[in-house]
């Protein structure tokens, strides 16, 4: 299997462009590939597929090999993936995910991609479509116990779930004890991913990820748009953003009148490589 080494942020995947190769067991693949000891180290693995309905296809799966309906880093990285290896000529170009389909605008630097803007869409704020356990129209600041805690939590879909928490203190927050408390909560019917967030000030928020099914991560895209929207929504933020990540910054961009939030932020290519699976993938 051919495959380029990407990341957005630090956020890192296994990339394939599945036009030309295909990939049998792409659970267990995420899974080998990601181990950073065994495999190649990934966060997860992502396949570049054809779309009946775009441009392109973007297949993710997290480091555990469950399936996730969406990656902002990940689809940055599809998006220069395509352009720089000749997949596409297009500078605006939309990819399929399963939280819908996504526009993004390429910016080129020497002939390659070096930033992409994302329209991520519409953030979900309806808990039955998060989906968490709730019978409130909304989830704004609301408090949930966490292994014998009381937080405060705003959840907002990006196509995938999220729960976002302000504190104070996030860089002393041992993220690898809460975290998979608030990920396999009994309120999150399909986990959720949980961004513990300082605001430092109205234009720009400090955040660590604890990623559902790849644990922490030094970005996350999505995340990031949720948490841009859960600060305006407890009025801590305005509209515009720098999110600031342990992997580097993201501008988020809520645009209210349209209801679409954008993202904007680099994407990189690591290095591309071949691996024998047959030996590694056997029962």
């Amino acid at each position: 299997m051919k495959f380029t080494k990407m990341n957005g942020l630090g956020n890192d995947y296994v990339y394939v462009n599945c036009l030309k190769e295909k990939v049998e067991d792409p659970n267990k693949t995420a899974i080998f590939v990601s181990n950073r000891n065994f495999g190649i180290g990934s966060d997860g693995l992502i396949l570049i597929k054809e779309s009946d309905v775009a441009d392109f296809k973007m297949d993710m799966y997290n480091a555990d090999g469950s399936q996730g309906e969406m990656c902002g880093n990940g689809i940055r990285c599809v998006a220069k993936y395509v352009y720089d290896y000749g997949l596409t000529d297009k500078t605006t170009v939309s990819i399929e995910t399963l939280a819908g389909i996504k526009y993004l605008d390429l910016y080129l630097k020497d002939g390659k991609v070096d930033t992409v803007k994302v329209n991520m869409g519409a953030p979900e704020l309806r808990p039955a479509f998060i989906p968490v356990v709730s019978d409130k129209e909304q989830l704004i600041n609301e408090p949930i116990e966490v292994n014998g805690t009381i937080y405060h939590m705003t959840c907002v879909s990006m196509g995938n779930p999220h729960a976002v928490v302000f504190m104070e203190d996030v860089k002393g927050l041992e993220i690898e004890k809460t975290g998979p408390y608030f990920e396999k909560h009994q309120v999150f019917q399909k986990r959720t991913n949980t961004e513990f967030v300082k605001v430092i000030d109205r234009n720009t928020l400090e955040m660590r990820v604890w990623e559902r099914g790849s644990d922490e991560t030094l970005a996350c895209g999505t995340g990031a748009c949720a948490t841009a929207v859960a600060a305006v929504l407890n009025g801590l933020a305005e509209d515009e953003v720098t999110v600031k990540l342990l992997g580097g910054d993201l501008k988020i961009f809520w645009d209210r009148k349209e209801n679409k939030v954008y993202m904007t932020g680099p994407a990189t290519t690591v290095f591309d490589g071949e691996i024998d699976l047959e030996k590694f993938l056997v029962e």
